[in-house]
Parts: structure tokens; sequence; C-alpha cells
């Protein structure tokens, strides 16, 4: 006998639903399925080996407040506003497979006037006249008997701010993570002006009901209930922690040059786990003991311009002969790696 659950999520927060969806996964008993449904406001997730930096513009998300959440998953990074449906299914059932979930979706989508289609191993995708336009990315897991696939469906997604978060600052960049594909995307309300959220999740909702031929009263899912429980705040603290979102990315290398009236600059990093772990700097200018001590001074501090800011006021007070090249070479320092 199959037990089901409906889940809904009342909050925005992604780091919250992210660990809501693990809570669930790591703790979900024999025999049953969930359909958990839930958005994001104004966050770029990333896969779980993916790199921050290489994937999205840090600088202008810390700008203008945009949360970055890494999953548990793999795949690639993609924009969260509220007019993203995110999906979750989640299994302990003996003969589920990912095609379950694909189908519901399809056949979700199909209830409420949407015709799509798989394409490649996870993207599902609308015919326009202008070709296939990719409208859900999904990833999948698998452990100890759980199945995991969940994934999202663009319905009136801020298509601008995507591109806008998800088109990294051109860097010197060398990393061994995944890297995304960016595909052509579109929005559901291309195809059906006024469709929203609720009329989604209504899709999925009776194409979840019909595969399993039963009915379930949703479940409604708030940050207040869960952060009682200490399994689930350890995963939240983790969550929204800077050392998961950044510092697990892949290590890499991150060379930065400019020129100044005193001289070329060229400071090379190599970052593990988010900490500068080797730097050197190269430069003409006529005293390269205040960039070489710099360079010192970075190693076995955190990859991000906080921890920098902070670095180099401290560098700068033993140099104030150099105050104003100093400054300068902070301030593009700071901006460049943000």
């Amino acid at each position: 006998m199959c037990s089901l659950r409906l889940l809904l999520s009342d909050s925005y927060d992604p780091w919250f639903n992210l660990s809501l969806e693990e809570y669930i996964f790591k703790n979900i008993p024999k025999k049953q399925s969930i359909l958990f449904l839930w958005r994001n406001q104004n966050t770029v997730v990333i896969g779980r080996a993916q790199n921050a930096w290489k994937e999205c513009n840090t600088r202008r998300m810390e700008r203008d407040e945009i949360k970055l959440a890494r999953r548990n998953s793999g795949g690639g990074a993609v924009f969260h506003d509220l007019g993203n449906t995110c999906f979750t299914f989640i299994s302990t059932q003996e003969h589920y497979d990912k095609s379950v979930s694909s189908n519901i979706v399809l056949n979700g989508l199909s209830y409420i006037g949407i015709k799509a289609i798989i394409s490649g191993r996870n993207d599902i995708v609308i015919r326009t006249e202008n070709g296939e336009r990719k409208i859900s990315g999904s990833a999948y897991r698998e452990t100890s008997g759980r199945k995991f696939h969940h994934g999202t469906l663009l319905v009136h997604v801020d298509i601008d701010k995507l591109a806008y978060y998800l088109n990294p600052d051109f860097k010197k960049l060398e990393t061994k993570g995944i890297t995304s594909i960016r595909s052509r995307v579109a929005n559901l309300n291309e195809l059906k002006p006024g469709i929203n959220h609720q009329e989604v999740c209504l899709g999925l909702t009776e194409a979840f009901f019909q595969h399993y031929g039963m009915r379930v009263k949703p479940e409604i899912l708030s940050m207040d209930n869960f952060c009682k429980i200490p399994e689930f705040f350890k995963q939240f603290n983790k969550q929204r922690d800077w050392n998961w979102n950044f510092g697990s990315a892949p290590a890499f290398t991150h060379q930065l040059d400019t020129r100044f009236d005193w001289g070329s600059v060229t400071l090379h990093c190599d970052i593990e786990r988010g900490i500068i772990r080797h730097s050197h700097i190269f430069t003409d200018s006529l005293d390269p003991d205040p960039l070489e001590i710099l360079a010192t001074k970075l190693v076995g501090i955190p990859y991000n311009n906080k921890s920098i800011l902070c670095c180099c006021k401290e560098w700068m007070q033993s140099w104030p002969q150099y105050k104003k090249e100093l400054s300068e070479l902070s301030n593009w320092l700071i901006k460049t790696i943000s």
C-alpha cells in the first residue's frame, strides 16, 4: 500500500525550502511518495559541483540582495523569482523512477492546456515558431532506497533578471567544476497568458493524484514549525552558511590584471573551498614591496570582498606614504573579486 503526501511551503526563502527538501528526503518512510511544491524569491540556485563565481554575477547579486543557494543535487545554475514554480518528487517505492515524475509533470501541464515534451536528459520544452524553447530543467538523486527528482517550471519569470544575474563578469577563472549550458528559455505565459503558480500547482497535483489513484489533503509547511526540530535546524544553518554556498566551490584559479598611472598589476590566486591558498602579484611598480606583502597577507582568507577589504585596510596602515596608490589598488581588487 502506497502512502501519499502533498506538501506546500508557505516560505519564499531558498535556504529554508532547500533545507526542507533535504530533511524530507533523509526522513521519508518506506513505501511513500511525496510531491513538494514551493517557490523562491530573488535567488540564484547552483548545482552541488558548481562555482558561484563562474556561474553568476556575484557583484550584481550582492548589490541587489539576490540570495545564492547551493543545492545538494547536480545540474546547472538557475534564477528563481515568484514567477517560477519548483517541484520535488521524493519516493521510497521500489519501482519508482524518474520517468514516473516526468510524466506526471507532462500530464499536469496537459491538464492546464500546455503541450510539452521531454528533450535530452532532463529538460522539458515547448515547440514554438522559433523552435523548441526550454520551460523546465531537472536534477535527480538516488541513495539508500530513496529517489528524488526536482525541477523548475518557468511560469512568468523575469527573463531579463535571469540573463542579468546568470551572466558572470568576464574573469580569468579556470575551474574543474560543472559549468552551466545556457539554453533558450520561454515562460508558460507566452503560450497561455494569465497563467500563474496556483494554476500550475493545480495541474501537477491533479496529475499526481491521478497517477496514484488516490487523493490527499495538502500539508502546509512553515518555517516556524520546522525550525524547532534540531535536525532540521542543523541543516538550515548549513544551507545558509557562506562555507556551503560559496566555500563548497571546486578548486579554481583567478587571475586579475589592470594598469594604474603608477604601474601594471597582475594578481594570481589559487582558491580551494573558498579560501585563498596561494597568491602572487606581478608588477612593474617602482616599489613592489607593498604589493608583494599584500600577496602574502591574502593567503588563508575567504575569497570574498568583505574579508579582502579587512585585509587591505590593515595592510595599507603599514605604507602611509603610498596611501593614494594602495587605495586605488584596494578598491580595484574588492570590486573585481566581488
